[in-house]
């Protein structure tokens, strides 16, 4: 086999199962093959390949992140080189594929955004397209949102933002309790974009009749919305009792106590999707920085609005989430799923997050401590060191 690379005496971890002394062949793009033992020597002689022993380490697909909104010191609202800037910067923590979130600005701006993403998507398939965070959200859970840029859908914005997506919009957030929101949700499920309800104060029926009317997804559940109480249960666990929606968790520590992180992980089994929500901070460190044109300060790798006790995003990267939940007690097999299988399943994309043969050859080695080693883009390596 010509110009592949085999990786062997790993730890496998993918689509919720571990395999010990596994290997994998990456070729042509994809993953060609894989198995567990020493067959891979038979394999390895029938061609030119490159050979990476991962003894002691883990295998998994390649993480998949459906929000985030920078890194590397560059927001993603920001234009085509602020977006490539956070791309890079994520990917070595891990993350092969991205959804690029837009935070909450007027129409008009989100059409020249989204325009600016689908150009690039187009040219760069580790960007899966554009989510737009608002500004269909309620002014009572904006979080770190303009207030002034937050308005209700009209079935004309709807439109507009479809075309200019040009089929690369994946995902919208939108507060189900708005005018307008149950025909916005149709509209966007019909041209093919995945409907997340959040900033939102709605309770737990209204967010089940969202789920109904088609939404998919709860944008980072627990932040920005109702939490559980016993006589009002909120939207998440609407999100909870709806077989197919799958839950957003910002797993840093900050945005979730670990505990309720663990708590999530068994109220929805296999329908939890770790994101960043990360801004320009990730990567980087503390500072002054901006997100949709209000002041950002970083202290201690918390982003807050300046002055304020308001989370303004995230400075995670998906590697440390895994991390974190690994240490709250979530089974490596079941978190690794949350960064892969599961984001990619959401939004129809089933040839990601996945080590089965004729996946997409995304792959990261993680050390025994789960930190990245190495990591592999459609069987290109991206970052670590060439094998000896």
């Amino acid at each position: 086999m010509t110009d592949a690379i085999i990786i062997h005496s790993a730890r496998l971890v993918d689509a919720g199962a571990e395999v010990p002394d596994a290997w994998v062949v990456l070729a042509d793009g994809i993953v060609r093959d894989r198995g567990s033992g020493s067959a891979w020597r038979s394999i390895a002689v029938a061609g030119t390949a490159e050979i990476v022993s991962a003894e002691g380490g883990v295998l998994v697909p390649g993480f998949v992140d459906l929000h985030g909104h920078g890194g590397g010191g560059a927001a993603f609202d920001d234009g085509a080189d602020a977006i490539l800037t956070g791309i890079a910067a994520h990917r070595v923590h891990g993350t092969t594929r991205s959804v690029v979130s837009l935070v909450s600005a007027r129409i008009d701006d989100l059409v020249e955004r989204l325009t600016v993403i689908a150009r690039l998507a187009q040219s760069d398939p580790t960007i899966l397209g554009a989510h737009l965070e608002g500004p269909f959200l309620s002014p009572d859970n904006r979080g770190a949102h303009d207030p002034s840029a937050l308005v209700a859908p009209t079935v004309a914005d709807v439109e507009r933002l479809v075309d200019a997506g040009a089929g690369l919009l994946v995902q919208v957030t939108i507060a189900p309790e708005l005018p307008g929101a149950e025909d916005a949700i149709r509209a966007f499920r019909r041209a093919g974009v995945v409907v997340a309800v959040g900033h939102t104060a709605i309770d737990f029926a209204g967010a089940s009749a969202a789920f109904t009317d088609g939404a998919t997804l709860l944008t980072h559940a627990f932040n920005a919305m109702p939490g559980i109480h016993h006589r009002a249960p909120g939207p998440v666990v609407a999100a909870m009792a709806a077989a197919d929606v799958v839950l957003e968790l910002i797993a840093d520590g900050i945005h979730v106590d670990p505990a309720v992180l663990a708590l999530a992980f068994a109220g929805a089994p296999g329908r939890i999707a770790l994101v960043t929500d990360a801004m320009a901070a990730a990567g980087v460190g503390d500072g002054a920085y901006e997100l949709g044109g209000l002041a950002v300060t970083v202290d201690d790798g918390v982003a807050r609005l300046t002055g304020s006790d308001v989370i303004a995003g995230s400075t995670l990267t998906q590697d440390a989430a895994l991390r974190t939940v690994v240490t709250a007690g979530v089974p490596l097999p079941e978190a690794v799923r949350a960064l892969t299988e599961t984001p990619a399943r959401v939004i129809g994309r089933r040839e990601l997050g996945s080590l089965a043969v004729g996946s997409v050859a995304d792959a990261v080695l993680l050390g025994a401590d789960l930190d990245v080693a190495a990591v592999w883009v459609a069987g290109v390596r991206v970052h670590g060191a060439p094998a000896a």
